[in-house]
């Protein structure tokens, strides 16, 4: 069953409306596209933050200004579709690609981030792999493993 404003997960109770109701309409996405629960709460948690953020002020008064049954609707020109929830269970890598830092998730087709720098594509890997809770291993230049870290908190 699809969330709205009378009905969401009690860690949104405290989030500010506008990010809710972001975090609301980004949930329902995920639970579209199979994701599970568990696996989606904090994934929109983030998301929602993260738009707010970055958002302007239309954008915000936008949502601000949704009806649940908007909020519980997807939106048609999502070109997301092929989303792979399995990939929630996988490590995240932080390698170098050419020139620049690649943070793919394991088996992904496409990596998640690309950066210019090894610290920025290592501060990304860090923020998914901890969201997900799964590990993160970052690569030397050589293609050599620097680290392993676990984020894994079952």
């Amino acid at each position: 069953m699809p969330w709205d404003t009378n009905d969401y997960p009690s860690s949104w109770k405290n989030l500010e409306t506008t990010i809710r109701k972001k975090a609301i309409e980004i949930g329902n996405a995920m639970l579209d596209e199979g994701y599970k629960e568990g696996q989606a709460i904090p994934i929109a948690t983030e998301q929602a933050k993260e738009w707010y953020a970055n958002a302007s002020e239309k954008e915000k008064n936008q949502i601000l200004n949704e009806q649940d049954k908007e909020l519980k609707k997807r939106d048609s020109s999502d070109t997301q579709s092929d989303s792979r929830p399995e990939l929630l269970e996988k490590g995240e890598h932080v390698f170098k690609r050419e020139d620049d830092w690649v943070v793919q998730s394991e088996d992904a087709k496409q990596a998640s981030g690309v950066f210019d720098k090894k610290e920025d594509a290592i501060k990304r890997g860090r923020e998914i792999a901890k969201n997900k809770e799964t590990h993160l291993v970052i690569y030397n230049a050589d293609g050599s493993v620097q680290e392993k870290q676990s984020y894994d908190e079952k």
